[in-house]
């Protein structure tokens, strides 16, 4: 997937981001960044919990036929 993205590669796509960002505000950027991705993963995990317990709620429920 990101098969551009080996040593030269990573250099360059560092370098860009210090020159857009500027390196007062990497660092800042970088850890507002691995904030979003920690909820992204919560609130995925979050989702996938709900859906299990729906679904043991659903098969715990007696069927009427």
């Amino acid at each position: 997937m990101l098969e551009f993205l080996d040593k030269p590669g990573f250099l360059i796509v560092a370098l860009a981001g210090i020159l857009i960002f500027g390196a007062k505000r990497l660092p800042d950027s970088a850890r507002a960044l691995g904030r979003s991705m920690r909820i992204l993963k919560a609130e995925t995990k979050g989702l996938h919990d709900d859906g299990a317990a729906a679904r043991n709620e659903a098969a715990a429920l007696p069927r009427a036929e």
